[in-house]
Parts: C-alpha cells; structure tokens; sequence
C-alpha cells in the first residue's frame, strides 16, 4: 500500500473516534485535530491545524499542557483532569490521557485523548453543593434524603436473611468500617441506611457516592476536595468526607476505584486524617465507611481488582447477601409489598397475581434479584386491566427467559432418557455439573465454591484434578 494511502486511512481511522484526539509535533505544532476534539474545545479543525499550541489556548503553558509537559518529559500522563480557555474564552474541562510519539529513540511529538467532562464535573460539584446544604446541623433524619431505610423496612422471612439483620443491628453500635457482598437488586443499600439510621450517627450526614460512576480524576476531587489552584480551573471545595463528618458515607461499586485511589482511601481509614487535592494541610475527619461490592470480595482480591491491605482494613465487619433465589420463601411477601406501593403511587386497587403467574414467579430464578422483581410487578401494573396481574400482563423479557429455563430439563431426566446409563454414571455426571455450576458462581474462586458445596477445599481440589467421564 502506498506510504499515501497509509497515511489516509489512519487519518480516517483517528477521524471517525469516537474521543477528541490531538497530535501535535516537537515544536507543539498541531498537526491532526479531528472533529471531536474541535467539538469539545469549541473551534474547527482549520483555527488549531499548523497553530503554535499556546497560541491557540492561551490560558495554558508548558506546565498546565499536558501535550506540552509529555514533550518536555517524554513521560505519559494518564487520566488527567484539564481545564483551560481557547483563545475565543470559551472554558474547556476534559480529563486526558497524552503519550508520547517517538520514531526510533527520537520523540517527535505527542498524542492526546481527549474526554469531555465539564458538564459530568458541572453535576458532581452541584452534587457536593446540594451534600452540603443538606449536612448542616439542626435537621432530622430523615432531611438527609428522601428515600430512607431502617431495619422495619427489610422484609424477609428467611432465616438466613434474620441473622444477617440481628448481626447489622449489632454492627450499628459501633464505628468499625463496614463490607457488605452481594448481587445487584439484593438491596445492600438498604443494608447500609438501616445501619446507619440505628447508629448514634443517626442524625449526622449519610451520604452515597457509586465510585463506578465518575472518571477516576472526578471521583478522587469528589471524595477528598479540592485546593484553589491545584489545577488550572479548581476552586476550594470540600469533599464527601468532610461533608460526611460526625456521619457515614457509603461507598457503592468499591471494586471499580482504581488502585492508586483505593490506597488514598486506605490511608484515610488508618488514620482518618484527609487532604485535599493541591493542599499541604491535612484535616481530621470522623466518617464511618461503608463499602459495598458485587462480586466475591476474595476473587477480586485474587485478580488484583481490590488491593489485599484495603480488603483487611475496611473488611472488620462484613456482610454477604443471599441472592433472591435462595431465598424464595421471601418472594410472596415481596410481592404483596410491591403491589402495595404500586397501588399506591398509581391509585390503582390490584389484588394480586394470577396462580399462572405466582407459578412463574416460584419457579423463575430472578437475576435480577429483588430489584428485578420489584421492576417487574410495575411493569405488570402499568399493563393491568381489572385487579389480578395476568401472564400477559408481564414484560416480554421475563416470559421469554421463563421458557427458556423450563426448556432445561432436570439432568437426571436428560440422563435417564439416554440408554447405557448407570446409576454411578448419572451421579458422576450431576456431581459434574453441579461443581462447574458452583464454579461459576463463585467466579472460579476454589474456596467459596467448596464452601457453598459444603465439602472441604483439599476434596474440591482433587475433584476438579480428576478427569470427569464423557457424558453418556
């Protein structure tokens, strides 16, 4: 292919990314500006091609470029936030990941990625402004938010579901930092305002934050402030931890901030001390963490995902939720409190579900755990025409996936309906399934599996070793 064509088709390739990408050579010249990044600094591609880079943004220099401080270093700069004016005085906000561009051992010039996050730090910074309106003394407890849960709020009749309340109850008392395991829609933040609303912190600040929400740059000033002047563009700004103080904040989706933040966060848990992004002074701070994952908190550990030094630290006192399907004696009560709270807001009178559906309900193995279940009798409401929930009146998904797990006949029926099959071969093949499907829950975590299976981890162990039999 031509040296032509080449060049073409990159430029067509970088063109048609969905991310502003910036080039500029040596001298911080620009030589490739595609449409996304002209899009997020308000310019077109003619005013910043062949342009002095400074030229262009004036507001910035070699220290506050980040394009100019990778020529200068040749080091790459990954996630950092950038605010700056084009020479128009239009005020940019992206977080950027800048590399170099050698030839050989020579650098010739650097590349940028470019996302736009003005108005997502626009929603964070009204978010801390609106957490700190509604923290200021003399409120009640339920001024903190409108959706506030305590222990009552927990239905259950499962045993196990019992004990693990009995136990929260008894966490509430004190300020250890709290992990909590278990699904989506299992309601581990019902769990965390529930502890908190029967804490002596009760009438002190909850406040949420879902860390996979954010770029990290953005969750990082979100957690601990910022200083004025640490970054072109940042202002004094207190963080969720000093807007939590004297209270809890709860930190959803722990498993998806970075490593590098998840050991800021460790030291603040050591000695609950914090300082603000840019300042020298660090500030006390009396918060209860609360942290809350959706995978095995011991896989993610295993994977690297969650640093071992923060899983010991926040792991005092720990919390693992059964997932609705095991649990279904919880479904029925579930289902009459939906229907209630759906009357309700709808100003409807449904009754009930038909015996169809309660069948359905039973048998279904509800991924989506309570929350799922919860979205599914609104949905049915919405669709409803007399006072009983019909099959038809359910989400097509949800019938969809009902008959396709009716599909999957018992292993022992498949088994037997196969001619050759003894007895110790059928067993040997369900022990088969039955160890991959623990497997698979567990996310391959050997441990967890021999503990949901109940046999000691050495005889998991050399189960999986042993080469099973063909299936029959």
């Amino acid at each position: 292919m031509p040296l032509s064509d080449t060049v073409e088709m990159l430029q067509a390739i970088l063109g048609a990314i969905d991310e502003g990408i910036h080039v500029v050579d040596a001298n911080g010249i620009t030589i490739f500006y595609n449409h996304v990044a002209a899009k997020l600094d308000g310019l077109t591609s003619e005013e910043v091609l062949g342009r002095p880079l400074l030229e262009v943004f004036p507001s910035l220099d070699r220290q506050s470029s980040t394009l100019l401080r990778v020529i200068d270093s040749g080091e790459s700069i990954y996630n950092q936030t950038q605010t700056y004016k084009n020479w128009k005085g239009m005020r940019v906000e992206t977080i950027n990941t800048t590399l170099p561009v050698r030839v050989g051992k020579r650098l010739v010039g650097a590349v940028e990625v470019a996302k736009d996050i003005g108005k997502l730090k626009e929603l964070s910074e009204r978010l801390v402004d609106l957490q700190a309106k509604i923290s200021k003394p003399k409120r009640t407890k339920r001024t903190v938010d409108e959706t506030t849960f305590h222990f009552e709020d927990i239905l259950t009749m499962s045993e196990k579901m019992k004990r693990l309340k009995e136990r929260a109850r008894k966490a509430a008392r004190t300020t250890s930092p709290v992990l909590i395991y278990g699904e989506t829609g299992t309601g581990k933040e019902l769990f965390v305002q529930s502890i908190h609303h029967a804490s002596v912190r009760s009438s002190q600040p909850f406040i949420a934050q879902n860390c996979a929400a954010l770029p990290a740059a953005l969750l990082e000033s979100l957690l601990f402030g910022t200083t004025k002047g640490s970054f072109t563009g940042a202002d004094d700004r207190p963080g969720l931890f000093e807007l939590a103080d004297g209270g809890t904040l709860f930190l959803d989706e722990l498993n998806s901030m970075p490593l590098d933040l998840q050991a800021k966060l460790l030291r603040v848990l050591q000695d609950g001390q914090i300082r603000r992004i840019g300042g020298s002074q660090s500030t006390k701070v009396d918060v209860r963490v609360i942290a809350a994952v959706n995978e095995a908190p011991q896989s993610l550990v295993e994977r690297g995902i969650m640093r071992t030094d923060l899983y010991y630290r926040i792991n005092v006192v720990s919390f693992e939720l059964p997932p609705l399907r095991e649990r279904r004696e919880d479904v029925e009560m579930l289902i009459d409190h939906f229907l209630q709270k759906f009357n309700r807001i709808f100003g409807m009178n449904v009754r009930g579900i038909s015996s169809e559906v309660a069948n359905l309900f039973t048998a279904y193995e509800w991924p989506g755990n309570v929350r799922e279940l919860e979205h599914v009798i609104e949905a049915a409401m919405n669709m409803v025409e007399l006072d009983i929930i019909l099959l038809d009146h359910l989400p097509t998904h949800l019938l969809e996936r009902s008959q396709s797990e009716k599909k999957e006949a018992p292993i022992s029926a498949q088994l037997l309906s196969k001619e050759g099959c003894t007895l110790p071969e059928i067993l040997r093949e369900v022990e088969e399934k039955v160890i991959k499907d623990a497997m698979q829950q567990t996310d391959g975590n050997v441990l967890r599996a021999a503990k949901l299976l109940g046999i000691p981890r050495q005889t998991l162990q050399y189960k999986l070793s042993q080469r099973m039999i063909p299936p029959c």
